[in-house]
């Protein structure tokens, strides 16, 4: 992207620049882009990803928070018209009016990855599918499976709202500077998920929040601790045939889906889940 000088990298923002060829083109074939697709990519930096984009895709919306990269690509913005910049903070841009179908391709900043995998998520029915370079252990806890030390909230919620692949790790010396961990790109297919009400999610989420709360607690105790009936509680996981000592961890996505709805009052859908385990 031209001749100016470089923008150094500033550490606190977790400026790492991707400066092999090779792991872009490995990023633009997982994410198979089209002339018909919108990219959202977030922190672009000096833009080696941007241009990529821009020629796979029909348009690229790249948010950039710091004033002297959006400057150093503004000036070569001509380029591309099919480049939209931003000059701000990816944790407080409108990401709802993106249009739906959006995809997701981004180096995160590994020091926000984990929120703004939240925010994102959140909004996971506007994007079909991501495809993000993240630090490798947040990778493992992406794709992390029930019963495992990396299995957390992360996990459960990213895993309720897409299907996960680790599709390759990359190492530091992929980049300028060289970040102190491993890096790997991670491919998120988004689920097609039917919410009657908005209380369905943030029920789940809440209980899933709660259970994980107090890793070494069991989850009776630690549902208990945040404000969950107990007796309830025990209740439900007796329904479910699941232990009252059993612990957060041990829970599978499916049974925290069908333990929220038994909590909450929905025992047909538990009913048939059950049903389904038996057959």
């Amino acid at each position: 992207m031209g001749d100016s000088p470089l923008p150094a990298a500033i550490k606190h923002l977790g400026q790492n620049f991707l400066i092999d060829p090779n792991i872009i083109r490995k990023i633009i074939t997982l994410a198979e882009l089209s002339l018909n697709d919108h990219v959202l990519e977030i922190g672009p930096g000096r833009g080696i990803l941007t241009d990529a984009l821009c020629h796979s895709a029909g348009s690229v919306t790249a948010i950039e928070i710091d004033p002297r990269l959006h400057a150093y690509l503004s000036e070569r913005q001509a380029q591309f018209q099919n480049l939209s910049l931003v000059l701000g903070d990816a944790m407080t841009y409108p990401i709802e009016h993106l249009p739906l179908g959006t995809i997701v391709v981004a180096n995160l900043p590994y020091y926000l990855s984990t929120p703004l995998l939240f925010r994102l998520l959140e909004q996971h029915h506007r994007f079909t599918r991501l495809v993000l370079m993240l630090q490798n252990e947040v990778a493992d806890r992406l794709v992390a499976k029930s019963g495992s030390s990396a299995y957390g909230v992360l996990s459960v919620m990213a895993q309720y709202s897409a299907e996960i692949t680790k599709a390759f790790k990359v190492s530091p010396q992929c980049f300028r500077p060289r970040p102190d961990v491993d890096s790997a790109v991670v491919l998120l297919r988004t689920k097609d998920r039917f919410e009657p009400t908005r209380e369905n999610k943030d029920q789940f989420a809440a209980i899933v929040r709660a259970a994980f709360a107090h890793r070494r607690k069991t989850l009776v105790n630690s549902l208990r601790d945040q404000g969950y009936d107990q007796k309830h509680v025990v209740a439900a996981l007796t329904a479910l045939h699941l232990s009252p000592s059993i612990r957060a961890e041990n829970l599978s996505l499916e049974e925290f889906i069908v333990l929220t709805r038994q909590i909450h009052g929905s025992p047909h859908s538990s009913r048939l889940w059950q049903l389904n385990q038996r057959s």
